[in-house]
């Protein structure tokens, strides 16, 4: 057949990418071999190239048109294809966007790209969520300020882009998830291949994993075989790898019993293994319903529904948005979320009513002509044209956006380095001290320092799920594990490098911080056996807190169980706990502030910031405004005591003496350890009220440790990865201890969530 004659646009194609088992990657292969066609074999070659992203723990054997491969949580790659691109012939990039495929929280990383790349940029969003956390619209919101044209796959998806993300109409194109171009057969012709013949075939493919709601089909295939012996339910696609990397093959086990269970086992197919597209065409032939189970109503596009209508098939379907628009005239039945017996039902009536049966398959396949690839690839193409036009009009407000969002500031940001960290952490956990960096056996270990740890390692595990995070994760909760004490329940703080107790008990602080730590572990456990372990010992340290008068440890109680909330929100007695907490630390300030004084003690001295942090996330946690707003006033004020008045820059609250009401503060030592605190506050702040201020506050704090401080000295070693232990009166403290590194470690995490990663340094 000849090829349209038309001027090709050198595009590259930015997403994941066969042989990795995954359907972003399927769709872009798709595309990609689509587009390939309109031209001439050489003008494809020379035309059409590949920018394939996978996990650095991948390694896959990748076809010719694959000319770079970025590890999805190696903020570098995404700066090195930038540079790569821009120096390319290529002219255009099409990107598809999953939220799931970017490293970073809510797939952030992306941006990293985008802000340095010099092409015009067009993705295809596979997920429009109708409710999106604020990362996620943040995220979403950027990526299509930073592109020229996007293009959505179904009707709804471009009125939620619109009214939900603010992404002007004229900037979003809908084109449909393509499909193969398959002849309208009678479903008996590949019946055969499959040892199906002469039986009713249900089918339902793609990668498994629970949401697919396969569960509730096969309850639902009890209905249909005592109705109708002879129907065959066939599940076809390998088990998740994200899924079975987690959870192996649990969630398939779990389908098998339940096919045995309900006496299915001649009725109830598997097939588990990844099908090649040629493959694919025949199950989808052989079957006579198609099935998409799922469970979410927000799933905004279907390559799998996309695929079977366009073969021609009758659906039943649950009433996700893509389904409820692609069914719409007669194509398919919907049924309830979760219901086992409408599905049952749904599948008899077209199993017993050959007339509608006929009649959804050809409002289908005449549906499906719109959507199959040669189409879909001519449409992408003119979009492609249409950017490329408008890109040069484009640039001034790009730029413009560039200068002006939170996820572009020019951020100077050192590239996090744990390499200290591993060498101050031994079998026991994290050393407390270190000559120079050289870590001090003679002090041994601290629960405090090891608290924080693990909540640094769970930080680093959202961002970038990197696995390699895990050992050192393990180690800091075991430690967690042997510092409460068995009989009173209580926490030690402090153990000898020979693994002995120094004390019965730590301090309520230390109490306080580990309650902190696991919370914030479960709400971000990276797997069930760590959640398990986890919750088991926030219970047993939450359970033997006694009445405190500690305003620090009511504090880190109160953050410990509000992310704890998160995970396990409907625990009333938790919540209890954050409610009487968070008003204590209200009284104590309505008790204790003055005009020029709004503190809740007569004194300033350390960590002070986690007390307006925990009044915020508290408040918030409880919805109760006027903590919320008692926690922010506090903070300004905190940050207002502590700022140079000529430049700007941060004067901690020094430990020699610290801060007395009516009395000048001490000047040394500063401790990293503010810095943190006020990072983590001011987060909170944002995350609250999104007032860009508390932007400004994030940068300045953290340019306390690269020199912007009463020294103006640099505390962190660009060599070792470590943090000198704070400013003193005769100069840096040259030691590199774990709460210095560790205040760094977490402000640095902090800032590359929030700030995406920025690095020009």
């Amino acid at each position: 057949m000849s090829r349209p004659v038309i001027n090709p646009i050198k595009t590259a194609f930015f997403a994941t990418y066969p042989p990795k088992k995954c359907g972003i990657g399927t769709f872009t292969n798709d595309l990609f071999n689509s587009i390939a066609e309109l031209y001439t074999p050489e003008v494809a070659r020379t035309s059409l190239k590949v920018l394939a992203l996978n996990h650095k723990s991948e390694y896959y054997d990748y076809p010719n048109e694959v000319r770079f491969v970025v590890h999805n949580n190696v903020i570098n790659d995404y700066r090195e294809v930038a540079r790569y691109i821009n120096l390319s012939s290529s002219q255009l990039i099409s990107l598809q966007h999953e939220y799931g495929i970017f490293g970073g929280e809510d797939g952030i990383n992306i941006l990293e790209f985008l802000e340095m790349v010099n092409k015009p940029v067009v993705p295809t969003l596979h997920t429009i969520l109708k409710n999106p956390t604020s990362g996620q619209k943040d995220v979403l919101s950027k990526i299509c300020d930073l592109s020229s044209s996007v293009v959505v796959q179904s009707e709804l998806g471009k009125k939620i882009l619109h009214e939900v993300y603010g992404v002007p109409e004229n900037k979003i194109e809908l084109i449909y998830h393509g499909a193969p171009d398959v002849p309208f057969l009678d479903s008996s012709y590949y019946k055969e291949q499959f040892q199906v013949e002469g039986r009713f075939v249900i089918l339902t493919f793609g990668l498994v994993s629970p949401g697919k709601g396969i569960e509730y089909a096969i309850q639902g295939m009890r209905k249909v075989v005592d109705k109708h012996p002879n129907a065959v339910y066939i599940v076809l696609g390998a088990t998740h790898p994200e899924v079975k990397k987690q959870f192996g093959e649990q969630y398939r086990i779990h389908l098998e019993t339940l096919v045995k269970e309900n006496n299915l086992t001649d009725n109830v197919i598997f097939y588990n293994r990844f099908v090649r597209n040629d493959e694919l065409i025949r199950f989808l032939i052989a079957a006579d319903v198609f099935l998409t189970p799922y469970l979410s109503k927000e799933q905004i596009v279907s390559g799998t529904l996309t695929q079977a209508v366009a073969c021609g098939k009758a659906v039943v379907s649950t009433p996700y948005y893509y389904a409820e628009e692609i069914l719409k005239d007669e194509k398919g039945l919907l049924v309830p979320f979760k219901d086992s017996d409408a599905i049952g039902e749904a599948v008899n009536k077209i199993i017993e009513d050959e007339h509608m049966r006929n009649r959804m398959r050809k409002n289908a396949y005449q549906f499906g002509r719109e959507l199959i690839w040669s189409e879909s690839s001519k449409n992408y193409v003119r979009v492609f044209g249409k950017a490329l036009k408008s890109y040069g009009s484009q640039i001034v407000s790009r730029k413009k956006v560039a200068s002006n969002e939170t996820a572009t500031r020019l951020f100077s940001m050192p590239d996090i380095n744990l390499n200290h960290l591993k060498q101050m952490t031994d079998s026991t956990g994290l050393l407390q001290h270190a000559y120079y960096s050289i870590p001090n056996r003679f002090y041994g270990y601290s629960t405090d320092d090891n608290v924080r740890a693990l909540i640094l390692t769970v930080l680093n595990w959202t961002l970038f799920k990197d696995d390699s995070i895990l050992p050192l994760m393990k180690t800091y909760l075991s430690f967690i594990h042997y510092a409460i004490n068995p009989k009173s329940g209580t926490v030690r703080n402090f153990l000898s490098y020979e693994r002995k107790w120094l004390e019965s008990k730590g301090s309520d602080d230390s109490q306080g911080r580990t309650i902190w730590a696991l919370g914030y572990l479960i709400a971000y456990a990276p797997d069930d056996d760590i959640l398990a372990f986890a919750t088991q010992l926030f219970k047993d340290a939450i359970n033997h807190i006694k009445s405190t008068f500690s305003p620090r440890s009511c504090a880190f109680q109160i953050l410990g169980c509000s992310f704890y909330l998160k995970k396990f929100g409907g625990d009333t007695n938790i919540k209890k706990i954050v409610e009487k907490n968070t008003k204590y630390l209200y009284d104590m300030f309505e008790k204790n502030k003055s005009q020029n004084w709004f503190w809740l003690e007569d004194y300033v001295t350390y960590d002070n910031a986690r007390i307006p942090q925990a009044l915020i996330v508290g408040g918030t946690t409880v919805d109760n405004k006027t903590y919320v707003d008692t926690g922010l006033k506090a903070l300004e004020w905190l940050i207002q005591i502590q700022t140079d008045t000529p430049d700007g820059h941060f004067s901690l609250v020094g430990n020699e003496g610290w801060l007395k009401k009516g009395e000048k503060k001490a000047d040394f030592a500063q401790q990293p350890l503010e810095i943190a605190a006020i990072i983590d506050a001011a987060y909170e702040g944002y995350v609250y009220n999104q007032d860009k201020k508390w932007l400004d506050i994030l940068e300045k704090s953290f340019y306390w440790f690269l020199g912007n401080n009463d020294l103006h000295v640099n505390l962190y070693n660009y060599s070792t990865g470590g943090c000198y232990d704070g400013l003193e009166s005769t100069g840096v403290n040259k030691n590199q201890g774990a709460e210095s590194l560790l205040s760094f470690l977490l402000s640095q995490h902090r800032i590359y969530k929030i700030f995406g990663y920025k690095n020009i340094s």
